[in-house]
């Protein structure tokens, strides 16, 4: 066999083995190298990774605010959402999940989260009903926002606030040091549709609340708060846009 030969018949046997050794047993096949957690961007693992312990699979029956309930997804738009997510809010238990923020998510994580949230929403869930701003700058009065409680509030939560026969304490100490305005606000907008609590339509049938009211017994509920919690008031929740998810 001349030389040319030899090395042809060299070069085959080094083909065939490393064919056979490309597809021997137990080793990876090129396409189960590990995905790195950054380089996720899948919006049903980023959210119960990250969400579902609090706001609850799929965006209810969660601790927080229902991320998936319709009427909350038609007040508050991708920039409170992506807010939130971002910076968090701070004396509440929702951190920051931004890496610029000290979390572990990137901007493209996070824009598949808030738009994995969005895509809960129900365009029709409104009808023709223009709801409340979702956040405002103007301060309430809360001894205007006592007789709002008297007028909306009370027939479930008691006189006080306390709570009644259908509904619990709103004026607990606990629950008032872990909560912002903003997510007062929310609450009294969208209602916890989860345990059934009305909208802003319907705590009294026929009248619905106007934004000055429902910034009137945010004002009142946040009077009640422990004089110790250094929560940040709603204007420090809200950017420059007047926006923040809690």
């Amino acid at each position: 066999m001349n030389r040319t030969a030899t090395t042809s018949a060299l070069a085959i046997v080094a083909i065939v083995m490393c064919v056979d050794c490309n597809s021997s047993p137990g080793r990876p096949s090129p396409d189960s190298a590990p995905v790195r957690p950054e380089q996720i961007v899948d919006f049903a693992v980023l959210y119960n990774q990250n969400c579902a312990a609090c706001h609850g699979s799929n965006g209810k029956r969660g601790a927080a605010i229902a991320l998936g309930d319709p009427v909350f997804l038609a007040i508050a738009d991708d920039a409170a959402i992506r807010q939130s997510i971002t910076n968090g809010v701070p004396g509440t238990p929702m951190p920051a999940f931004a890496e610029s923020n000290g979390g572990m998510l990137s901007n493209k994580q996070i824009d598949a989260i808030v738009g994995g949230i969005r895509s809960w929403a129900k365009p029709d869930t409104l009808r023709d009903a223009t709801p409340p701003p979702y956040a405002t700058t103007v301060a309430g009065d809360p001894h205007l926002g006592a007789m709002v409680y008297a007028t909306y509030c009370f027939s479930c939560h008691g006189p006080d606030g306390k709570g009644g026969s259908q509904a619990s304490s709103i004026v607990d100490g606990s629950y008032l040091a872990l909560t912002s305005d903003q997510y007062l606000r929310t609450t009294v907008i969208v209602g916890s549709p989860d345990s059934g609590a009305p909208d802003w339509r319907g705590d009294v049938p026929g009248h619905p609340m106007s934004a000055q009211e429902i910034s009137d017994v945010v004002a009142w509920l946040a009077a009640q708060r422990p004089k110790n919690s250094a929560l940040p008031n709603e204007n420090a929740l809200a950017d420059s846009t007047g926006r923040g998810l809690r």
